[in-house]
C-alpha cells in the first residue's frame, strides 16, 4: 500500500508538453524587442520561473521597462501557439486513469491557461475541481504557498502527500512546504533534480509503480 493519499501534479512540463511553446512564444515577443535571446537554452533558463521573473529578466536585457501590455500580449500569442500545438506528456493521461488516491495539480500558470491546455489535451474532466494556481494566492514558487493550499484543499497534511514537479522552483517549494517530491527529468536539461528530488523518473511509465 502506498505511503501517499494524494498526488500533486506540477501542470507545465508535467502532464501538458507546453513550455518550449510558452516559451518560445515570449523569446519572439522579446526578440521583437531588442533582447537578443538564443532560443537554444531558453526552455531551461526560465522553465519554472514566476512570469514577473521573466518579464524583469527580458527588461534588464532590453535596458528598458517593457511595454505595459505586454502580459496581455503574450497570453493572446501563447494561447493561439497552445490551440496550434499542444499535446499532453506522454503517458500521462495512463497515470491519472490508474491512480488510486486523489489527486489535482498547483501550477505556476493562471487558471484560465492551465484550464485551456487541460481541455485542449484531455485532461481536463480529470482535474475540473482540484486546479490550484499560484495567482489565486499571489505567491510562487520555491514558495511553498500553493502546494500547502492544494493539500489541506484536498483535505490532506503534506506528509500525506507526493508532489510531481519537474524544475528546480518547484522541487524546492515542494521541499520548503514538508512534501516528498518525485522529479520529472524528461526535460532536465541541466540534471537540477537528482540532487534535490526525493526521487526522479524520466518516464511517466515509471510513476505508477513508484506510488
Amino acid at each position: 500500500m502506498s505511503k501517499y493519499k494524494c498526488v500533486i501534479f506540477d501542470c507545465d512540463g508535467v502532464l501538458i508538453d507546453s513550455e518550449t511553446i510558452a516559451v518560445g512564444a515570449m523569446v519572439d515577443m522579446a526578440n521583437d524587442l531588442g533582447a537578443n535571446i538564443e532560443k537554444e537554452g531558453a526552455v531551461s533558463r526560465f522553465k519554472g520561473k514566476s512570469f514577473s521573473f521573466c518579464m524583469d529578466t527580458i527588461s534588464n536585457l532590453i535596458g528598458k521597462p517593457l511595454p505595459e501590455t505586454f502580459e496581455a500580449d503574450y497570453r493572446v500569442k501563447s494561447f493561439e501557439a497552445f490551440k496550434q500545438h499542444i499535446k499532453p506528456i506522454e503517458g500521462i493521461k495512463e497515470v491519472v486513469q490508474n491512480l488510486k488516491v486523489p489527486f489535482c495539480t498547483a501550477s505556476s500558470g493562471p487558471e484560465n491557461k492551465i484550464r485551456l491546455n487541460l481541455g485542449l489535451t484531455g485532461l481536463l474532466p480529470f482535474f475540473e475541481n482540484n486546479i490550484f494556481s499560484c495567482y489565486t494566492i499571489k505567491k510562487w514558487k520555491p514558495d511553498p504557498g500553493v502546494f500547502l493550499w492544494a493539500a489541506e484543499t484536498m483535505g490532506f497534511k503534506p506528509s500525506d502527500c507526493v508532489v510531481v514537479e519537474d524544475s528546480l522552483s518547484g522541487v524546492r517549494a515542494a521541499k520548503n512546504g514538508g512534501f516528498d517530491v518525485f522529479g520529472f527529468t524528461a526535460h532536465d536539461y541541466n540534471n537540477e533534480l537528482e540532487a534535490e528530488a526525493t526521487k526522479t523518473f524520466v518516464n511517466m511509465s515509471e510513476l505508477l509503480g513508484m506510488l
